[in-house]
């Protein structure tokens, strides 16, 4: 029996996604399929997600690529992969604390022709 994979897509990139073991992964993963469209802030991406989840102990604003995060505060999912407006220095700054529920292997470059608007989508496949 084949096991499914998570996959996030954007446009016609698809990424395959590793959960961790906390609430936040347990919520995600009740509520897919998960379709928005793609917001922008500096070198991360967002998506709204019409879940609320509540900031975990784990939470935090400053992140690793490959780290996919939720946004308490926006009831969205943040990737970031690169400086936003709030980093200091070379390091991945969200916009506040947020919960790391899951990891990707993403390069900086897989993110170069995304845009505002474009349509993503979290699921199983």
């Amino acid at each position: 029996m084949l096991m499914k994979k998570l996959i996030l897509q954007i446009n016609e990139n698809k990424f395959v996604i590793n959960l961790r073991q906390n609430k936040t992964a347990e919520l995600i993963k009740k509520a897919l399929p998960i379709n928005s469209q793609v917001q922008k802030w500096g070198d991360e991406i967002f998506f709204n997600t019409n879940i609320t989840i509540p900031l975990e102990n784990h939470a935090r604003d400053v992140v690793k690529l490959g780290e996919i995060a939720y946004w308490t505060e926006g009831s969205a999912i943040a990737i970031g992969y690169g400086k936003t407006p709030v980093s200091r220095g070379d390091e991945i700054r969200l916009i506040g604390p947020c919960n790391i529920w899951a990891d990707a292997t993403f390069k900086r470059s897989d993110f170069k022709n995304i845009n505002a608007g474009d349509q993503i989508n979290l699921k199983w496949e």
